[in-house]
């Protein structure tokens, strides 16, 4: 139970973080270059797992890193992609990106 450990944080971790606990699965996987989490999230919270230039994810292998050293094992994090793929239109929103065409046909309209 105690190799656990390294999944059970992770997992309490990132359900802190996230807006849809539920949809978080941890999967924990063992082999000869030692510990895989593979981490499954909704889409939505995508960003918030991930954080601004990939800081919470960085932060979160870094802690797990740590659990892992003190259990002898080296743990590493997967972020898996969630179903259908990345967000597309250049904002969280689901708006596409204006260009400048589109701003300058805005303020035109004044």
């Amino acid at each position: 139970m105690a190799k656990d450990r390294d999944q059970e944080f992770v997992e309490f971790i990132i359900k802190s973080i996230v807006n849809n606990p539920d949809a978080v699965g941890v999967t924990r996987t063992v082999d000869e270059l030692g510990v895989l989490l593979s981490v499954k999230v909704s889409r939505e919270d995508m960003g918030l797992l991930i954080g601004r230039s990939g800081s919470t994810a960085k932060a979160i292998r870094t802690l797990a890193r740590i659990v892992g050293m003190r259990n002898n094992a080296r743990v590493n994090l997967r972020i898996e992609e969630p179903e259908g793929g990345r967000m597309t239109g250049g904002s969280m929103g689901g708006e596409k990106e204006k260009t400048v065409e589109d701003v300058m046909e805005g303020i035109g309209s004044f």
